[in-house]
């Protein structure tokens, strides 16, 4: 991991550290990194295991578990501190974490090391290369929800090509994921379904987006589609942080390279396009 990298991911451990009834929110802690929205969760979660919500509760939680045991500040009171502004809610979290309710734990007089270890290195290896992709024209269907059910969309996409003859303006299938699904509600999560079209008018009924042109880094992905979250770990966690590239300010999109009704599952190809700086 490069340097770069390790020092936004400890500057962000250390601003939670530092703040712990403070904003925390994900666009904060992406500030504080400076490093665009749509990749930096992606890229703390490969390297260090766990989201940055996962993250913020953890720490607050251990420093609540240290002042409980150091000192004999009321418990409300140190709730408040770490950003609990409800005993109630900052009790249930506690008890979850350390088996213990807060008094009890402050009874018992002990707290666990906090800091995670890195996780890069741990992911399966993919190729990545850099390539100048040209902008793009796509049509489709827009899709709100868990990234693994955007097959109904592709389903009906699909049809609508075949009924209304637009395969010979097609060009390769694509899908564009604009939420990190470690960071949002799967029922929120918002994606594109559809291909490069090369047609005039948009067909009545189907959406049209653009991808700009520029430089991208590509992994390629051998396998059936629902291990490819394994490949999105090793694109955010091994190669951008070693790669000395940024992630520019536009979501990942995905370019399918061959048809799942024609071939094995584990034949399919899938180029996960990450646009850079």
């Amino acid at each position: 991991m490069s340097a770069a990298y390790e020092k936004r991911i400890l500057r962000v451990l250390d601003h939670i550290h530092d703040t712990p009834a403070g904003d925390l929110s994900l666009d904060q802690l992406a500030d504080v990194a400076a490093m665009s929205r749509f990749h930096w969760h992606r890229v703390f979660r490969a390297v260090t295991g766990e989201t940055c919500a996962q993250a913020v509760r953890r720490i607050r939680l251990h420093r609540a578990a240290s002042v409980l045991v150091m000192t004999r500040t009321a418990i409300a009171e140190i709730a408040k501190s770490v950003g609990y502004l409800n005993l109630g809610s900052f009790s249930r979290a506690f008890t979850e974490a350390y088996g213990k309710s807060p008094a009890a734990f402050r009874k018992a007089g002990c707290h666990l090391p906090s800091r995670p270890d890195f996780k890069t290195g741990e992911y399966p290896m993919y190729p990545v290369t850099l390539r100048d992709a040209p902008a793009r024209r796509l049509i489709g269907l827009a899709h709100t929800g868990d990234y693994h059910l955007i097959g109904k969309e592709f389903e009906a996409f699909g049809a609508l090509c075949e009924t209304r003859g637009l395969w010979p303006q097609m060009g390769p299938m694509a899908a564009i994921y604009y939420d990190d699904p470690d960071s949002k509600p799967s029922a929120e999560l918002r994606s594109f379904a559809g291909g490069e079209y090369r047609g005039e008018q948009v067909p009545e009924g189907l959406e049209e987006r653009h991808l700009e042109g520029g430089k991208v880094a590509v992994l390629t992905y051998k396998g059936p589609y629902s291990g490819i979250s394994a490949a999105y770990h090793s694109l955010f966690g091994n190669w951008l942080p070693s790669s000395g590239e940024e992630p520019a300010d536009t979501p990942c999109y995905e370019l399918y390279l061959n048809n799942p009704r024609e071939v094995a599952p584990e034949e399919l190809l899938t180029e996960i396009c990450l646009p850079l700086k």
